[in-house]
């Protein structure tokens, strides 16, 4: 486990608030934030296979920052060979309009990489045929910030992922998790890894938490060490 001499778990507002403070009073732009963490997942998940070339890495992204982040690690992992596959749980329409996700979504599109929309069961049906021969899972469905229970289709592509005998990486925190509670909103990914942004949540350490994150990597965004000090 990895804690980059961060040792104290942050609760969702605590983090919460480091970002604004980041962006607001640093002047730190959320789109630099996004980028650092999506590159430090792709990274971590480099070192999970060997010759990237031939590896087979399926991306699961959601709205908000979280999927940003997955699209970013979609393009790093591109660039760097992997074949990739990029999977939606919403519309690319609502996506293009919801700031730095939408900036990278637009990236993505401007690469002529396919984004496939999950809108039903029937999709999330034919998920499992499509996994087959990929190497590992990405997981940037949720964030933090999800309070209520999953639901469909979601709920479902979430079991259909953990049964899966695939390697999952979650990003930032597996997605389902309550970040404070350490709870399974209803369903939670069950993770191989997860990296977690400049500090361990709260929720990793309580409940049922450690059954769902796996390998715990903490990793730096660039945001401003002061503003972690007075947490730790």
């Amino acid at each position: 486990m990895a804690m980059n001499n961060i040792k104290k778990a942050l609760r969702r507002d605590e983090i919460r608030e480091i970002d604004r403070k980041a962006i607001e009073e640093y002047g730190i732009p959320g789109l630099i934030l996004m980028e650092n963490a999506g590159r430090n997942v792709a990274e971590e998940t480099l070192k999970m296979f060997v010759g990237p070339c031939k590896a087979k890495v399926a991306i699961f992204c959601g709205k908000g920052n979280n999927g940003g982040d997955g699209f970013v690690i979609a393009r790093h992992l591109y660039n760097r060979g992997v074949n990739i596959s990029v999977y939606l749980t919403t519309k690319v329409s609502g996506v293009l309009a919801d700031g730095d996700a939408g900036t990278n979504l637009k990236i993505l599109l401007n690469m002529k990489l396919r984004i496939k929309e999950l809108q039903n069961l029937q999709d999330i049906e034919e998920i499992g045929k499509e996994l087959q021969g990929c190497d590992i899972i990405v997981d940037a469905i949720f964030g933090t910030g999800l309070s209520g229970e999953v639901r469909e289709p979601v709920n479902s592509l979430i079991r259909k992922i953990n049964e899966t005998n695939i390697p999952v990486i979650s990003v930032d925190i597996p997605s389902g998790l309550n970040c404070d509670e350490g709870i399974a909103l209803g369903t939670a990914i069950k993770a191989t890894k997860t990296v977690t942004f400049v500090s361990p949540k709260a929720g990793f350490f309580k409940r049922n938490g450690k059954e769902f994150i796996g390998e715990l990597i903490v990793t730096d965004i660039s945001v401003p060490k002061e503003l972690i000090k007075g947490r730790i």
